[in-house]
């Protein structure tokens, strides 16, 4: 690898970097303890089941200013406590007031406020993307953790502040 490669790798990886420092910033500025907000759901159908409830068709629950939605969400409760996961498949968005995230499936679990997104995730904030197969999202601080999917890579475009 000559040195012409390797600076290039280096500022490639740079502005991952910032970039991906931008997204943790901004999202951690405008966020306050989502997790402790009321739960309201909605759907075409659903029903109560034993072990937590089923919602079908236009799924949606919304947390703050936070929502899920899919073609399906299903929450668990753990031994007949509060609901403690949430599952939600096809066609799964979660949006906040500063992220939207896409994938197949996701699995939110009340106990550490975080959701992980699996399939084909997009992540974007602004005109800032990352792409890969899973990503794990804390709704509380925004932290965000991506790995590769089945291309083997993550990744992202990001725009400097004040550019175009």
């Amino acid at each position: 690898m000559n040195r012409t490669v390797i600076a290039g790798v280096s500022a490639a990886v740079g502005l991952a970097v910032v970039g991906g420092a931008a997204f943790a910033q901004t999202s951690a500025r405008a966020r306050s303890n989502v997790s402790d907000q009321p739960i309201m759901v909605g759907a075409d159908g659903g029903e109560r089941t034993n072990t937590g409830f089923a919602l079908r068709g236009r799924a949606e629950v919304t947390q703050g200013q936070n929502r899920l939605r899919a073609d399906s969400i299903v929450g668990t409760n753990a031994e007949g406590q509060n609901i403690s996961t949430v599952t939600a498949t096809g066609n799964v968005y979660y949006v906040t007031p500063n992220e939207t995230i896409r994938g197949d499936r996701a699995v939110y679990t009340v106990s550490s406020a975080t959701i992980v997104v699996t399939g084909d995730v997009i992540l974007t904030q602004g005109k800032n993307v990352l792409t890969g197969g899973r990503l794990s999202y804390n709704i509380d601080t925004g932290q965000t953790d991506m790995a590769a999917g089945g291309n083997g890579r993550i990744q992202g475009v990001f725009y400097p502040q004040g550019s175009n």
